[in-house]
C-alpha cells in the first residue's frame, strides 16, 4: 500500500535536470528524478509522487507561457471520429486523418490472459502472475493510444494555417448511450467498445486545445444539432432528405 505523497510549492528543489523530493522517512533514501531536457518550468505550483499499476510516477504542476491569439482569418474544421478524423478549410481542401486502433490489437490478447486468470485460484501463484501480465498488457494498449494521440494533435496543430480550430462539442458518454440497444448485438457491443476504448476522443480535444494554446492558436467546440440541415447561405434550418445534406 502507497499513499501518494504531495509537496505544494516546497519540500523539492531542482538542481542539474534532477528534481530532489524531501521526506521523513527513517531509511533517508534519497527520493531524485532525472527530469526530461525537453521540459522548463517557469514556476512549479506542485509535486506528487503516485502509485499506478505497480508503478511510481512523479506529476508536476506548472506555469507554462503561452502566446496571445490572434484571428488570422484562416479557419480549419474537424469532424472527430472513431476510425478516422475529418477536416475541411474554407478553401474547401479536405483531409482525412486515420486513428490508430491499437485497442483492437490487445484486445484479443487480454481477453485470452483474464480468461486463463479467471480459470485460476486468486490469489494463487499463477493467478498473481497471469494478473501481472494483464495489467502490463492494459498499460502498454493505453500508453500506445496516449502516445498516439499526442503525436497526432501535435501534427494537427502544427500544420495548419488556420488559428483557429473548430470541432464539434463531443459527449463520450451520450455517444455510449445512444448505442445500447440489445445488449446481445455485435455491431452495438462492437462500436460501444470503440467509444470507450478511443478514451479518448474527449482527451484528444484536451490535448488538440492545450497544444493550440501553447503557440497563440485556438480550439473552439460548437454543438454540431442539425448542422447538415442548416443552409450555409442564409443560415435558416431546412428540412432536407439525406442525399441533400453536406
Amino acid at each position: 500500500y502507497f499513499t501518494s505523497m504531495v509537496y505544494n510549492q516546497s519540500g523539492f528543489k531542482i538542481d542539474k535536470g534532477f528534481i530532489s523530493l524531501s521526506h521523513k522517512h527513517p531509511s533517508k533514501i534519497k527520493l531524485k528524478f532525472k527530469i526530461p531536457n525537453k521540459f522548463k518550468f517557469d514556476k512549479i505550483h506542485q509535486v506528487s509522487v503516485f502509485m499506478k499499476d505497480e508503478k511510481f510516477f512523479i506529476s508536476i504542476t506548472y506555469d507554462k507561457k503561452v502566446k496571445d491569439y490572434v484571428d488570422n482569418k484562416k479557419y480549419q474544421a474537424f469532424d472527430l471520429g472513431i476510425m478516422k478524423h475529418t477536416g475541411v478549410n474554407l478553401d474547401g481542401k479536405f483531409i482525412e486523418l486515420k486513428n490508430s486502433r491499437v485497442d483492437k490489437y490487445w484486445q484479443k490478447r487480454v481477453q485470452e490472459i483474464q480468461s486463463r486468470r479467471d480459470h485460476c485460484k486468486k490469489g494463487s501463484n499463477k493467478y498473481n502472475k497471469l494478473n501481472k501480465n494483464l495489467i502490463r498488457m492494459k498499460r502498454k494498449c493505453a500508453n500506445q493510444l496516449k502516445d498516439f494521440q499526442h503525436k497526432l494533435s501535435r501534427k494537427i496543430i502544427d500544420n495548419t494555417k488556420a488559428n483557429t480550430v473548430i470541432i464539434g462539442d463531443l459527449s463520450i458518454k451520450d455517444m455510449s448511450k445512444k448505442k445500447k440497444g440489445k445488449s446481445n448485438h455485435k455491431g452495438i457491443r462492437g462500436l460501444n467498445r470503440a467509444i470507450q476504448n478511443t478514451g479518448t476522443l474527449g482527451r484528444f480535444v484536451r490535448f488538440l486545445t492545450y497544444k493550440a494554446e501553447l503557440i497563440g492558436k485556438k480550439v473552439i467546440e460548437i454543438n454540431e444539432k442539425d448542422t447538415s440541415k442548416t443552409c450555409c447561405v442564409c443560415g435558416k434550418k431546412h428540412d432536407m432528405p439525406l442525399y441533400k445534406r453536406i
